[in-house]
């Protein structure tokens, strides 16, 4: 049974469910070289450190459209069926978030949307799920710095089967509004990346945006934007300073059993050496802070 400390993996999305705790992430071992092998999952029936697996939850069938870049797998219950949000490069074209689907957690996912989601022509990554207020589906996804430069986070609505675009994206944020963000070095000017958006609505009502980029240090770091209309249109607004600093980013919330609030981020941002870790925060006068205890 591995311990949170032995588990090498990128990008930690949790799911609870069934009294029990679904982590997923990039779990193939070179994510950037290699040929994408798929993705594990591991699982707990209450412990927040100790897991059983890894248990294999996608293998691409032998024509499957992608060979490389797996990455970023979150998944949602929707209408009682389980989808994966995960990134993948096409073999001929630009990299993108597609949908896989499964009935139960038991059974593997399998391709579900025909290709990716995002725009055929643009290079994304890192497609995240939102359900509004009236029940309408939206994919929040990361615009790539490599081919913008000041890589921008987009929103699109997506169609009710959550299987394609049902509109075309448009403009949230660029990373430069980020205080806390600075350009990649070595790189071009103005490249700064944007990665791994979660959408998190508080008690209060307000709606929160988690996303990762890089410090004047070169390190990974997450911040937290939030809606000024309440609404996942924006207008958002950044946060001065960023929510963890640490080398560590591509974070989501989730709640426990217990109902207390973390945040889960992959940290040191270097393979093979990342594992996830989980912050306790806290919701404060309509603020979201990091709390006394972190699990490792």
């Amino acid at each position: 049974m591995p311990h949170l400390s032995d588990i090498q993996i990128r990008d930690p999305f949790v799911l609870t469910e069934n009294s029990s705790y679904y982590l997923f992430g990039s779990t193939d071992k070179d994510i950037w070289r290699s040929k994408g092998i798929g993705f594990d999952m591991y699982v707990s029936k209450g412990s927040l450190t100790e897991f059983d697996g890894p248990f294999p939850c996608f293998r691409p069938p032998q024509d499957f459209w992608s060979e490389t870049n797996f990455w970023a797998p979150e998944v949602y219950k929707y209408q009682n069926e389980f989808y994966m949000f995960a990134t993948f490069k096409p073999k001929s074209s630009r990299r993108g978030t597609a949908v896989l689907k499964t009935k139960s957690l038991s059974d593997p996912f399998v391709p579900y949307s025909d290709g990716p989601v995002t725009p055929a022509e643009w290079e994304c990554l890192d497609g995240t799920l939102y359900i509004d207020k009236e029940g309408r589906p939206w994919m929040i996804f990361c615009h790539e710095w490599q081919q913008v430069g000041d890589g921008e986070i987009c929103l699109m609505p997506l169609a009710g089967d959550l299987k394609s675009a049902a509109g075309k994206p448009e403009l949230l944020f660029r990373a430069s509004e980020a205080v806390w963000a600075s350009p990649l070095k070595n790189r071009p000017a103005r490249s700064y990346v944007t990665d791994g958006p979660n959408l998190y609505r508080s008690a209060d009502g307000a709606l929160f945006m988690l996303w990762s980029s890089f410090g004047p240090d070169g390190k990974y770091r997450i911040g937290l934007a939030y809606s000024e209309s309440g609404q996942i249109q924006g207008p958002w607004k950044q946060m001065p300073q960023p929510l963890y600093s640490a080398d560590g980013g591509h974070g989501m919330f989730f709640r426990s059993f217990e109902g207390t609030l973390y945040l889960a981020v992959h940290t040191p941002n270097k393979s093979p050496f990342e594992r996830p870790i989980y912050i306790e925060m806290e919701e404060e006068n309509g603020a979201i802070k990091p709390g006394k205890s972190i699990i490792s």
